[in-house]
């Protein structure tokens, strides 16, 4: 049991334990500290970052799609390379930008929100970055080569099988599905264990913030679904293509549909592992911008965990145009049409707040606001394809696009736009401009409509997904032309955003520790944060952590501050229970995910590499697992006698 105990933060002189934790928690400076540093804050970031670059990337690869399309029969993307774009932009969207980065945001948020110091595993954590930096490289790498993967985002088979996709393109995507489910993973399970076992005194799980809710759903979705399309495209599909196997081979006995059942069982669920952390950041914002808790916390709660579990109930729902039984098809109709339930549930809830409080119509509410008009739209054509016979009519068609991409864009991009602009502050120390943030976000709320509204028509008249052109007598000319020029709307208000990110970066005002007036713990250190978040693990006295903590703010005493301990709680009610002493700077996740990638990587084309790339990692694995000498902190800690 740990020695730890309540304290008032008034009457102590923390100028001594202050300069023990910068000391304990201090990272060396420079390249070499970039490279081993395990602070969960640099690695959010840097999480964040690489996610947004590869957010541009996807964007670019759409307005060349976008151009293709702009007019019948262009030639500015011939067939292959239209192939290889569309590819890249979906498996970008969903692989490298929407999922990494939402799971990155909780890596920055989730401790800090808790009042923990880092992370549970925080070499772990590290390791998880690299891999997916060099999984998300290694198949960028192929698509600048020309020789992209152009089988779709969800590759189906025969077409991504032995027989119609030699050489190897889609062995590449195969393996850079195994290499971001591993991040995925990781950081699922540290946002499992850190919420659960390092919340801060008084925060029991009635008390949870709505952000942290909507992260431990959407880890608990990540463990469950993400090992479904690894086991598929790793071992099933890599077999098949690799060794000879006949999984999805019916000539051989194989069934092409067991590859869709496994891929959706992952990709349906991973819609919602995109928007449920929306929703997190939507609950935040309006939360901070009336100055009242949200109506009905529990059942928002309760909603997002309804969400979760519906999800796994829905994948079939992508499969109706297959020769699946009529009472199956009922059954997933029926769940496709549920969801909308617990969805609902909430932005009444939000309505509900917005109406009761004084809303502040800064750039962050005006996202979460554009979120729930966007969503709305994308929800309400959602439950129009859960019916199979208009599914049946609309199957591949733009109708899909356009659906998909309100869902996606309103669930994700505009609550994640709010979310940066909210949290900016945090990061960086300095406000943004708020006249550049409504016209970014006015752009971007108007491209989206111009852009994806004329494509339910486009649908509706018959023009079918991944055509790279059209003849001219097929009347869509004029909705493709109203698209693209959305599309660089669109792009215009992202030009616009990011550009007042990097000048309010440099120039913006000081921000403070709390510039909003927000409610939950994050917001009750400096801005940016210090290397150890909080000096002293604050003791939670309400569900509005900072709103309702009085005037003494009791905090815990009792780690020690020469080295780099946190404080483990109990489950349920978040009671002192131990300390644990965290990990500080090392290269041994650096040099451990360069032999996960040299593995993986030369797997794809020699299976030499089993015993040639398992001896580098086998001994970064040996040295991760070497006992560590007492770090600089414990020398410290010897050197004034305690």
């Amino acid at each position: 049991m740990a020695s730890v105990e309540a304290d008032v933060i008034a009457d102590r002189d923390d100028s001594a334990d202050l300069a023990a934790l910068e000391r304990s928690w201090r990272e060396p400076p420079g390249l070499w500290g970039w490279l081993i540093t395990v602070d969960h804050k640099r690695i959010g970031k840097r999480y964040i970052a690489t996610a947004l670059v590869f957010f541009l990337l996807a964007g670019l690869e759409a307005l060349a799609m976008r151009v293709q399309l702009a007019r019948p029969e262009n030639g500015f993307l011939g067939p292959d390379r239209y192939d290889q774009f569309f590819t890249m932009h979906g498996t970008t969207m969903m692989f490298l930008f929407a999922v990494p980065v939402m799971l990155a945001w909780g890596i920055y948020l989730v401790p800090q929100m808790v009042g923990t110091r880092d992370v549970a595993f925080p070499r772990l954590n590290a390791y998880g970055y690299w891999v997916y930096l060099i999984g998300a490289s290694f198949i960028y790498v192929q698509f600048l080569l020309n020789t992209g993967t152009d089988v779709g985002w969800f590759a189906y088979v025969p077409l991504a099988g032995p027989e119609f996709s030699p050489g190897k393109r889609v062995d590449t995507w195969a393996q850079m599905v195994t290499f971001t489910e591993i991040a995925a993973l990781i950081a699922a399970i540290e946002i499992v264990v850190t919420v659960f076992k390092q919340r801060a005194p008084g925060m029991s799980l009635n008390r949870l913030p709505l952000y942290v809710w909507s992260m431990v759903v959407v880890a608990f979705m990540v463990i469950f679904a993400m090992p479904a399309v690894a086991v598929a495209s790793t071992f099933l599909l890599a077999m098949d293509r690799l060794v000879g196997t006949h999984f999805f081979n019916p000539a051989e006995g194989g069934d092409p549909l067991l590859w869709q059942h496994m891929f959706w069982f992952f990709g349906h669920p991973e819609v919602y592992i995109i928007f449920i952390p929306g929703l997190g950041f939507v609950s935040s914002i309006v939360t901070t911008f009336t100055r009242r808790p949200v109506f009905g916390y529990v059942a928002m709660v309760l909603s997002l965990i309804a969400t979760g579990f519906i999800a796994f109930g829905l994948w079939v729902h992508h499969m109706f145009a297959t020769p699946i039984p009529q009472l199956g098809q009922s059954f997933f109709t029926a769940a496709s049409m549920m969801i909308a339930i617990p969805s609902g549930v909430q932005i009444f809830c939000w309505i509900a707040t917005l109406w009761l409080g004084k809303p502040r119509f800064q750039t962050p509410l005006l996202y979460a606001l554009g979120f729930i008009v966007i969503f709305v739209i994308g929800g309400l054509t959602g439950v129009m394809i859960a019916s199979v016979p208009f599914d049946l009519q609309v199957h591949d068609t733009f109708f899909i696009v356009a659906h998909f991409h309100y869902v996606l864009i309103g669930g994700a991009v505009f609550p994640l736009l709010g979310a940066i602009t909210y949290w900016f502050p945090k990061v960086t120390g300095r406000l943004t401009s708020e006249r550049l943030g409504k016209i970014g976000f006015w752009l971007v709320f108007t491209g989206v409509n111009v852009t994806f509204f004329p494509m339910h028509f486009l649908g509706l008249m018959g023009m079918t997904r991944r055509v790279y052109t059209y003849l001219p007598g097929q009347g869509w000319g004029g909705l493709n032309l109203l698209s693209t020029i959305g599309a660089f709307v669109i792009a215009a208000g992202v030009i616009v955003f990011l550009y007042n990110l990097a000048a309010s970066w440099r120039f913006g005002a000081p921000a403070g520790d709390d510039p909003w007036g927000a409610d939950t713990l994050e917001w009750a250190i400096p801005s940016p944060p210090p290397p150890y978040n909080h000096a002293r693990i604050p003791i939670v006295q309400g569900r509005a952590a900072l709103w309702s903590m009085t005037p003494d703010r009791p905090v815990v005493v009792g780690l020690n501050e020469t080295r780099r301990e946190v404080l483990v709680t109990t489950v349920m009610d978040a009671e002192p229970d131990n300390r644990q002493e965290s990990p500080g700077p090392t290269p041994v996740p650096f040099f451990a995910a360069l032999a996960t990638g040299f593995l993986l990587i030369l797997l794809v084309f020699t299976f030499q590499a089993l015993w040639i790339g398992a001896i580098p990692l086998g001994l970064a694995l040996f040295a991760w697992a070497w006992p560590r000498h007492p770090d600089r902190a414990w020398r410290l800690d010897a050197e004034a006698g305690r």
